[in-house]
C-alpha cells in the first residue's frame, strides 16, 4: 500500500472533499493514536495492509515515541502527527485528522487486528445509504468478557503480540455469528469527513478521552445522525491492551453529564439503543417511563454534582 510519510506537528487548514476512484485512490483515512505502542502498531497496520479489499491512507499519531515509534513511522514512509507527550485520544485525533485526504475517516486503535473484509464490509454499507449521515462501527472480537452487548466475547486469541495465534484467528472469526446491531460508537468507526468537521472532532475538553466516545456520538445526534449501526460482518480483534492504567483519567463521566444534561448510560440506552439488533435509522426516543425516570435520575446527579 503506498504511503506519501509526510508529517505535521500543528494544527492545519480543513481539506475539502476530492472526487476520487476506488480503483486509484485510497477510500479511508485511517487515524491510529499511539502511545509507546510500537509491537502492537506494527501488527495492526500490517493487518490493515494485509487484509484491506481497498487502499486507505493511514495516518499515525506518534506519542512521545519513547519506544522509537516515530523513528518507525519515518522508515516506513507513514504519514504521521507527532507529540513530544501523550495528549490523549482526542488531540492525537484531531490532530492526525488534519492531514486525512479522504471523504471518509476511520478511527481504529492500535491494539487491533484487522480481519479480512472489513472495510468492504463498511463501504458496502455506505455505498448502501447513498448518504453521509451515518456513522457505523465494526464489532470486536475480544478475548475477555466485558459486559459489551456489542463485542463478541470472550474468544480468546492471544493477549500480546508473542502468544497471538494468528492462524487460528483467521480460520474461526467468520464462523462466529454476529448480527448487526445499534449503537456505532467504539472504533473501528467511520463517519464522513463533512461531519467530521461539523462536529469539530473528538472534544478536547475530554482529554485524555474518558467518554470521548459516546461525546463524539452525541454530537453526530444533534446534527441529525440517526443512522448508528454496528456492522456484525466487519471485524477486527481487539487485544484489549489498554493504556488507560498509565494515565491520570479525567472524570468523563461526570463530563458528560454536565454538557448533555443527561448520563452516558442514558444516552446509550434510550437513543442509541446500543446492543439491540439493528433494525433501520433509530427513531426519535420516546416517553417511556424508563426513559422519564432515567432522565429524572440524570438531573438528580446533576444537582449533586454542582
Amino acid at each position: 500500500m503506498p504511503a506519501t510519510g509526510a508529517s505535521t506537528d500543528t494544527q492545519a487548514e480543513p481539506i475539502r472533499f476530492q472526487p476520487y476512484d476506488t480503483a486509484t485512490d485510497p477510500l479511508f483515512s485511517i487515524l491510529v493514536p499511539s502511545w509507546n505502542n510500537l509491537p502492537f502498531l506494527r501488527l495492526c497496520l500490517d493487518s490493515v495492509r494485509r487484509h484491506s479489499a481497498y487502499e486507505h491512507q493511514i495516518v499515525v499519531h506518534v506519542n512521545e515515541g519513547a519506544d522509537s515509534t516515530r523513528a518507525w513511522v519515518n522508515s516506513q514512509e507513514i504519514d504521521h502527527s507527532y507529540s513530544l507527550r501523550n495528549v490523549g485520544v482526542c488531540r492525537s485525533l484531531n490532530a492526525a485528522a488534519t492531514m486525512a485526504r479522504t471523504r471518509y475517516i476511520v478511527y481504529m486503535n492500535d491494539d487491533m487486528y484487522a480481519l479480512p473484509g472489513w472495510d468492504r464490509s463498511l463501504y458496502e454499507a455506505i455505498e448502501a445509504l447513498g448518504h453521509d449521515r451515518f456513522f457505523l462501527s465494526g464489532t470486536m472480537i475480544e478475548p475477555a468478557f466485558t459486559n459489551n452487548p456489542c463485542a463478541l466475547a470472550p474468544y480468546d486469541f492471544g493477549t500480546t503480540v508473542e502468544d497471538f495465534r494468528e492462524e487460528e484467528l483467521l480460520a474461526a472469526f467468520a464462523r462466529l455469528e454476529k448480527p448487526d446491531w445499534c449503537g456505532a460508537t467504539w472504533p473501528p468507526n467511520v463517519v464522513s469527513r463533512r461531519l467530521w468537521e461539523q462536529v469539530g472532532g473528538y472534544s478536547e475538553e475530554f482529554s485524555p478521552g474518558m467518554s470521548s466516545d459516546p461525546d463524539f456520538s452525541q454530537k453526530l445526534w444533534l446534527a441529525g445522525v440517526r443512522h448508528f449501526q454496528g456492522l456484525g460482518d466487519s471485524r477486527v480483534y481487539h487485544f484489549q491492551a489498554k493504556s488507560t492504567g498509565k494515565i491520570t483519567k479525567n472524570p468523563g463521566s461526570q463530563q458528560f453529564l454536565r454538557k448533555w444534561g443527561i448520563t452516558q448510560s442514558t444516552f446509550g440506552k434510550y437513543y442509541l439503543r446500543r446492543g439491540q439488533p439493528w433494525r433501520g435509522p433509530l427513531p426519535e426516543p420516546g416517553p417511556a417511563p424508563g426513559l422519564l425516570l432515567a432522565t429524572l435520575k440524570s438531573k438528580l446527579k446533576l444537582l449533586l454534582l454542582r
